[in-house]
């Protein structure tokens, strides 16, 4: 017996150690990710939430900073700390087996269970919990309370008592944490607190008897709920100030049906017995208080910002329904596409004009306006500088060029006078942390532009002569964007601009030349940029300490660098073969949390302070990832057809021997290459393979870079892709005859191209691609509303011009026209509520395969956009992706639906996965 221990201690050593497994798709309800990570204030815990990539529950994990499991708990999300870091509250929800059970007992909705609310004692380990959840909010920045509305057991005694639901309100209960008393007010439908200070308002229906409708406050000191407003009606849009001494709200007291309604804005402070209405209609002037749009306060207070807008265009009550006219008239005057109308309508009807309520001076200023999309104050809306952004007079341009331009303005706060500052500007303006400069990027000049308020000028800041300030890797037809604002330094003295590689220390007056602050970016091809660790941070100040992350061009790998702003060069802190990623730090001390990924490391949590100096593993979300054949993954290079050296990925799979021939999928859609070290788990990918998936089953997955040049992107992909699948076959692994693409959009696109010219693919997945470029082109992209016309001529299809101006080459990049030239078996997936790309693209080309009698397959999710969206439907896409590629390039037999289809009579019924074994 003591010789069987031992054979079976040492055989791991001999090389009989257990196999691993190949993925299969029940890994997706296995493997979790991360939803929510968060930090304690004062450093001392760490909460955050998984959820399945498939089906199953939520789960919670708190942990103290230097590792140590606190709680587990099941069925838990949305977690938050309390302000002094004692107490983590969060959501339990039914468990999801359950809920499937009685949704499938056909139970009605109301009677589902619902949310329960946690609240754990950290100190003492003690959880207490309150079910029928509807909300609860816990302040940012003060102590001991916790308020929530839920829904109690109704009190069968009290058979008139008005029932609780959505429309009538349900109880709030203010709860104090430290010893445990609690405070109740019924019918309640909103609430707000306040950030800093310690202020609760309410709104409710009231009981009809003892409780009068309105708008109430719950006063701490003597823990009773006072009247601020009282009348039946409807109350919205509750905004305290930050400290909690004033608050505002729109009343709407009409109980008619009057289609014309009458806002009321409120502004109250709390030492008032009630409220004031400071703007209502017969006060604005043929403008009404926008209720759409919640008031809010500048920083200190002095300002309240709201919108007023004007009347909307109300029907005609006395028509009856065979009386109302429903005609769309388009007009080639209108500045914007009946569709693109239609898409922003709603958005529309709450624009309003953007004003303000001066406290001190009981005083109004309009600073909006019909003609002007956006108004910014600076300083947080305590500044004396505005400008205001008109698109008026180019909203056509983004019928055929995808975009518009702005008319900048300096705005008078002191009367709402508007003066030009800027024409036509693309690009996102923006105001400095103080406000004395507007600033932003023009893509037509290609460079950044400030504005002097106390000069009254405008200058270019950037003269791209000594390094370009625009994407030096811009490939289409259209002005090169930028690398984007870093951050401001104290006072508005210098603005920090991004190139590819450095950051830029630049006067915003012009009167010092840019200084670059990373000496070795470039040098190095390395990308320094910065990650802000405090969210409040509105500039960066001499001597304070950052971190940046720097990414190696060359090899993908990445590091982290400390720097002392105005001092030193950076420092590198830690590097690897890793991307580094969501960075969170303790608001109180110097501890943070961030992750690490590559391709076979899951991003767990990790634990450290700002010198990196320890890094300490938290979680270990996946560990059965280890009981699994995986893959490696690497860079490799070739030569395109034109001569241009190229680059991309190359998975291979567990166990890879050079000697052997692997089928491989060829995946590619632009350049992927630079996230070489994502880490890639099972997971029902909605439009693309899952390289993990594929890869433990067998299967190289090459993934090339395109480069493209203007007119001719089909014949662009031709010329990358093809030569770098032929450089991979001359190495001997991959087996030529068994070679599959995949691609969706606008990689659906390049396929269907690919397998027009090439025999080389054994099949093709090709989702939802434009494969005529001259039907498309006129067509809507109904997500947005937007004509598709930009997109051919400018943007990513790159053809360059307009149909009328170069006919041939929207042909000769059409496959369709091309179409009797494959050979290819295809697989096509297109939505019939796509708003990307219209489905009656996938419609052409499987009606002209099949007409050709070339084998070809058509998946519709129905009700789903560009890409199936609910897990049912991923999850089938993906068993039915590896069917199909196991077929024709592993040869297992094939599955049902692939000979014999899903017929309408079985639709939603039966799948057709079951495999057919063929008889020799």
């Amino acid at each position: 017996m003591k010789k069987l221990i031992l054979l079976l201690t040492i055989l791991p050593f001999l090389g009989f150690s257990q196999t691993k497994k190949e993925l299969d798709h029940s890994a997706y309800n296995e493997w979790r990710s991360v939803e929510k990570q968060l930090v304690s204030n004062d450093g001392s815990h760490i909460a955050y939430t998984l959820k399945p990539n498939g089906y199953g529950n939520e789960s919670l994990m708190l942990h103290q900073f230097d590792g140590g499991l606190v709680l587990e708990h099941d069925r838990s999300y949305s977690p938050s700390f309390t302000n002094n870091s004692q107490f983590l509250i969060f959501k339990v929800s039914p468990d999801f087996d359950e809920l499937r059970d009685l949704k499938r007992k056909k139970t009605k909705e109301k009677d589902l269970p619902g949310d329960t609310l946690a609240i754990y004692n950290i100190a003492s380990g003690s959880i207490e919990k309150i079910g029928g959840l509807k909300s609860f909010k816990v302040p940012e920045e003060w102590d001991n309370y916790v308020v929530y509305l839920f829904e109690p057991e109704p009190d069968t005694t009290k058979k008139k008592e008005k029932k609780r639901s959505k429309k009538n309100g349900y109880d709030l209960v203010v709860k104090n944490l430290n010893d445990n008393s609690d405070y109740t007010f019924s019918y309640v439908l909103d609430f707000e607190i306040a950030e800093e200070g310690a202020a609760l308002a309410l709104t409710t229906t009231g009981n009809d008897s003892t409780i009068v409708a309105g708008v109430y406050q719950f006063d701490f000191d003597d823990k009773t709920f006072k009247p601020i407003y009282r009348l039946k009606g409807e109350y919205s849009q509750l905004t305290w100030d930050k400290m909690g001494n004033q608050l505002s709200f729109i009343s709407d007291t009409d109980t008619t049906k009057a289609l014309k309604r009458d806002y009321h804005l409120h502004y109250y402070k709390t030492d008032w017995d009630s409220s004031k209405t400071i703007a209502k209609n017969e006060t604005l002037e043929n403008l009404i208080v926008n209720n759409d749009y919640k008031p809010n306060f500048s920083e200190s207070g002095k300002r309240l910002f709201f919108e007023v807008k004007e009347f909307p265009v109300l029907q005609d009550t006395s028509l009856l329904d065979e009386e109302i006219v429903n005609v769309e008239v388009w007009n080639y005057q209108d500045q914007r596409l009946f569709t693109h109308q239609e898409n922003e309508l709603k958005d529309d009807q709450k624009f309003g004009y953007l004003s303000y309520y001066d406290v001190e001076k009981d005083a109004f200023v309009q600073l909006g306006g019909e003609e002007y999309s956006r108004v910014v104050v600076s300083n947080e809306g305590d500044g004396q500088t505005a400008i205001a952004l008109s698109d008026y007079n180019y909203r056509k341009l983004i019928t055929w060029e995808g975009y518009t331009l702005n008319d900048v303005y300096r705005v008078d706060l002191s009367t709402g006078s508007k003066t030009k500052i800027g024409d036509g500007v693309r690009g996102f303006v923006s105001l400095s942390p103080n406000g004395k400069y507007a600033y932003w990027y023009n893509n037509t000049d290609s460079a950044w532009f400030a504005y002097s308020f106390s000069e009254e000028v405008t200058i270019s800041i950037t003269n791209n002569l000594k390094v370009p300030f625009y994407s030096e890797i811009h490939d289409t037809p259209s002005d090169p964007w930028p690398y984007g604002v870093m951050s401001w330094t104290e006072n508005d003295a210098r603005v920090l601009i991004y190139d590819r590689y450095d950051i830029w220390e630049v006067d915003p007056s012009g009167s010092n030349t840019p200084k670059r602050i990373t000496p070795n970016g470039r040098a190095e091809q390395l990308t320094y940029r910065y990650i802000q660790l405090d969210k409040e941070e509105r500039f960066i100040k001499k001597n304070q300490k950052l971190l940046l992350s720097g990414f190696y061009e060359a090899d993908k790998s990445e590091a982290l660098f400390s720097y002392t702003y105005g001092k030193n060069k950076p420092e590198k802190l830690i590097s690897g073969d890793y991307q580094y990623t969501s960075f969170i730090k303790a608001r109180d001390n110097k501890n943070l949390i961030f992750t690490q990924e590559n391709f076979q490391t899951f991003p767990d949590i990790l634990a450290t302070d700002f010198s990196f100096g320890s890094v300490k593993k938290i979680s270990d979300i996946n560990p059965q990832q280890k009981d699994y054949k995986w893959g490696t993954i690497e860079l490799v290079y070739w030569t395109s057809l034109d001569g241009q050296k190229m680059e991309g990925m190359l998975v291979k799979p567990a166990g890879f021997d050079p000697a052997k021939k692997y089928p491989m999928i060829v995946n590619f859609y632009e350049k992927s290459s630079d996230g070489l070290n994502r880490h890639r788990e099972p997971y029902p990918g909605r439009s693309t393979i899952t390289y993990s998936f594929y890869a433990s089953r067998g299967y190289l997955i090459f993934n090339p870079n395109v480069n493209y040049k203007t007119g001719y992107p089909g014949e662009d992909a031709y010329n990358c892709v093809i030569p770098g699948v032929t450089s991979l076959i001359e190495q001997g692994f991959v087996d030529e005859n068994n070679i599959g693409v995949q691609g969706h959009s606008w990689g659906g696109y390049q396929i269907a191209h690919l397998i027009n010219e090439t025999n080389i693919f054994k099949c093709a997945e090709s989702g939802a691609p434009v494969v005529n470029m001259i039907s498309a082109y006129g067509g809507i992209r109904w997500g947005s509303g937007l004509s598709r016309m930009f997109q051919y001529e400018r943007t990513q299809s790159r053809i360059g011009g307009t149909l009328w101006e170069y006919p041939l080459r929207y042909i000769e990049n059409s496959p369709i026209f091309f179409v009797d030239k494959v050979q290819t078996p295809v697989l096509i997936m297109h939505n019939d509520e796509d708003g990307a790309v219209p489905w009656y693209q996938g419609i052409e080309y499987f009606g002209a395969l099949r007409r050709l009698g070339k084998p070809a397959w058509l998946l519709n999710y129905r009700g789903e956009p560009h890409w199936p969206v609910k897990v049912q439907n991923r999850i089938d896409f993906n068993i039915r992706l590896a069917q199909f590629f196991d077929y024709y390039l592993k040869g297992e037999p094939m599955p049902k639906w692939m000979r014999d289809g899903v017929p309408a009579t079985e639709l939603g019924i039966k799948q057709g996965y079951e495999l057919i074994e063929t008889k020799d």
